[in-house]
């Protein structure tokens, strides 16, 4: 083994999971070491009762996302969302599609065909993810997710040739399934804004990840049961810790599986981002109760993909 690992320090990787979790150094662009943020707010009515939920608890929650995509939502209810999180300085990340679980393809939903989770098969299913990012880009959004390397490295190819605004956040997905430094690497190399790393990674395994990256770590300490199920609340306050710049992500446990989602859901979702908004609370609580000198982020960061608030459809 000591020559496999000697290659990896010669690479500038870390040779082993980082057993005395070092304190990490790096930051969010304002100095700040964590931010939070809420999934699965599927839409504008979800999102309205959301920032109720936000203001009644007096959080601050400093990114919101949604996995049914841009393609299920009309130009007026995405320009809707934009403005009220433009209005408070939040990022607002809505995923691309369509992918791989939504094609006709039957391998994603086999026991061994899972691997290929959301990934864009085929260059005309890329196309129509490229179409989703520039219409998002051109209704205001400034923050996408994304599961697809391919499409990953075409994001940073768009902003080159001016199709997506540079300041566009590429938010990687749970789903990509990246769970080691040098793998993580690759996708910041690639072009991702953020990367929102396997659930149930241990925090030695996820040290030595951010020993490899300079980018922002997203993580679960909720997860959704089709990802785990389980709950990290106690581990947050280590996590900001050693894993700055990191988002804490309050998934939910026992939630349905909503997506893709719609009217059909509007109900059922209304009740769980109220109940992921607690869980929230929860959270902070720990961060005050058990590392109170960690420093978060003000609403409206360098560095969040707060989208722009635009009356018309027009040019990027």
């Amino acid at each position: 083994m000591n020559e496999s690992r000697e290659l990896l320090e010669k690479l500038g990787y870390p040779s082993t999971d980082l057993t005395e979790l070092p304190t990490s150094n790096k930051r969010f662009p304002d100095g700040a070491q964590y931010r939070i943020e809420l999934p699965s707010v599927e839409g504008p009515v979800a999102l309205e009762e959301t920032l109720k939920e936000i203001d009644h608890y007096g959080l601050t929650i400093h990114r919101v996302s949604q996995g049914s995509g841009i393609m299920l939502q009309t130009d007026e209810e995405i320009k809707e969302m934009c403005r009220m999180t433009a209005e408070r300085g939040m990022e607002l990340s809505l995923f691309v599609g369509p992918r791989g679980t939504w094609d006709i393809s039957a391998q994603p939903f086999t026991s061994g065909g899972k691997s290929i989770g959301l990934r864009h098969e085929g260059a005309d299913q890329l196309v129509y993810a490229m179409e989703d990012l520039k219409r998002g880009a051109k209704l205001g959004l400034r923050s996408a997710l994304i599961a697809d390397e391919g499409l990953l490295l075409l994001t940073k190819e768009m902003k080159k040739f001016g199709q997506l605004p540079e300041d566009f956040v590429v938010k990687v997905s749970v789903q990509m399934g990246a769970a080691n430094p040098v793998s993580v690497k690759l996708m910041q190399d690639l072009g991702a804004g953020t990367y929102n790393v396997p659930t149930a990674l241990t925090l030695h395994k996820l040290a030595s990840i951010r020993q490899a990256i300079d980018i922002p770590i997203d993580l679960y300490v909720e997860v959704p049961d089709n990802f785990g199920g389980f709950l990290r609340y106690y581990e947050i306050p280590e996590i900001i810790r050693v894993l700055a710049p990191v988002y804490i992500k309050f998934g939910l446990r026992n939630h349905p599986d909503v997506y893709p989602s719609g009217k059909q859901w509007e109900s059922t979702n209304v009740s769980l981002v109220k109940e992921r908004v607690r869980r929230a609370a929860l959270g902070i609580q720990m961060i005050e109760r058990y590392y109170p000198d960690a420093v978060t982020s003000k609403l409206g960061a360098e560095g969040l993909g707060i989208p722009k608030m635009i009356s018309e459809s027009a040019p990027i």
